[in-house]
Order: C-alpha cells, then sequence, then structure tokens
C-alpha cells in the first residue's frame, strides 16, 4: 500500500509540472515591459511598446513646437505607466516637420533608429527653449547662406544638437551623416505630406486607433484611451 501512495504522489508531481511551468510563463507574459519594445512602423514613424495591443496611438509631433513639448512632460509618464508598459497600449510618434530648425533636430533624434529616438526627443523637449533660443536672427541669415546640403549639419551645429545625440550613444559623424541625408530628409517630407492627406493641420495631433480625436493634452486625451480599451 505504501508503494502505491508513492506511486500516485509522485504521479501527481509530475501532473503538476506543466502547470507550474504554464503559471510561470503568464507571470512572465504580465510582467513584460512593453516601454522597452520599440519598431519602425510600414508609415515611417516610431513605435514603442506591444505592436498587436488593443489601443494604437499616433502622434504627428513637432520636436520644436510647444504644446508637444507640454504633451511630452506632462503626459508621457501616465500614458508610458499605465497603457504602454503594460502592453495595453502601443504608443507611435510620427514627425510632422515644421521648419528647417525642426528638420536639423529631428534628422538628429531618428539618427539612432527608435530605441534612441525616445530618450533624445524627450531632452530635446525639455531643453527646448535653450536650444531653440540659439538660433537667433543674426545666426539665421549666417545659416541661409550655406550651400543647401550643409544648412542642417550648421543648424545642427548653431543649436548644439549633435553633443545632445552623443550623450544618447550616437557618435558625432554619425550624426552629420544623418544630417547630410537626403534620403532621411525626404522620408520626413513625405511623412509630413501622408500626415497632411489625414487631415492634419498642427502639432500635436493624435489619432486612436486610426481615428483622430480632438485632444491636445494627457487630460484630454486619456478619455479617448480609456473608450478604446472598453
Amino acid at each position: 500500500m505504501i508503494r502505491i501512495a508513492l506511486a500516485i504522489v509522485a504521479a501527481a508531481a509530475l501532473a503538476f509540472v506543466p502547470d507550474a511551468a504554464a503559471a510561470k510563463a503568464r507571470a512572465r507574459a504580465v510582467a513584460k515591459d512593453w516601454s522597452k519594445s520599440f519598431s519602425v512602423t510600414p508609415e515611417g514613424g516610431f513605435r514603442m511598446g506591444n505592436p498587436k495591443a488593443k489601443i494604437e496611438l499616433v502622434e504627428y509631433g513637432s520636436l520644436t513646437c510647444s504644446h508637444c513639448r507640454h504633451f511630452a512632460e506632462t503626459a508621457l509618464k501616465p500614458l508610458v505607466a499605465k497603457y504602454v508598459r503594460t502592453g495595453k497600449a502601443s504608443y507611435e510618434y510620427r514627425s510632422f516637420v515644421l521648419n528647417g530648425i525642426d528638420l536639423a533636430a529631428t534628422l538628429v533624434a531618428r539618427c539612432g533608429g527608435p530605441a534612441r529616438f525616445f530618450p533624445i526627443a524627450d531632452e530635446l523637449f525639455a531643453k527646448q527653449p535653450l536650444w531653440l533660443g540659439k538660433i537667433t536672427d543674426a545666426e539665421s541669415e549666417k545659416l541661409n547662406a550655406l550651400p543647401e546640403d550643409q544648412m542642417m549639419l550648421g543648424v545642427a551645429k548653431a543649436a548644439g544638437l549633435i553633443p545632445i545625440a552623443a550623450a544618447h550613444g550616437i557618435p558625432a559623424a554619425k550624426a552629420e551623416t544623418c544630417l547630410k541625408s537626403e534620403t532621411a530628409a525626404d522620408e520626413l517630407s513625405k511623412m509630413a505630406q501622408a500626415a497632411a492627406d489625414r487631415g492634419v493641420e498642427g502639432t500635436p495631433t493624435f489619432f486612436v486607433n486610426g481615428k483622430q480625436v480632438p485632444a491636445h493634452d494627457w487630460a484630454t486625451l486619456e478619455p479617448f484611451l480609456k473608450d478604446a480599451g472598453s
């Protein structure tokens, strides 16, 4: 009888192993930090989060836009903590370049791909008044006199953008190459045109699950995220 009992216990233990493994797998899936997952979308945007998330948030933004700066400083933390990190939502940033300074800043920020873009963009928004303030009227005249293929590099140097990129792992030589890239500039131009075709007229403009929503900050945007996730 003792041997039979031991055999039953052993069989029960073996039967429990798959359940335990499955539980661990589920725990790992729940614990995954989706805010560390980055990708490039077919539209050329940079996405953070679960590409199969139920909620898809797209922002059309500009690095020289003060309202975009306000959103970055006040909304990104709760957005990432409550929605992106947990896998409920993905957040995609599509550049809507507004001017020459914006173009230079965007070329630098995108130079290292999506994983480096978001922290660089965060710093550029945080320091926006400082680097924008370096491009004075007198400086603009000097920059406009440069050959076209040197202009973006000149803007980046004058604004102090290259050291910011270097602090996030983008060597100066690579940043300069990105600033001179006609292909990269053309991609941004096409992205802006595609945005205009969707009705985007300014920044920031938000789309939730493909639909433009009348939001401009966290207070007005989150209700649309909640509705999309319900």
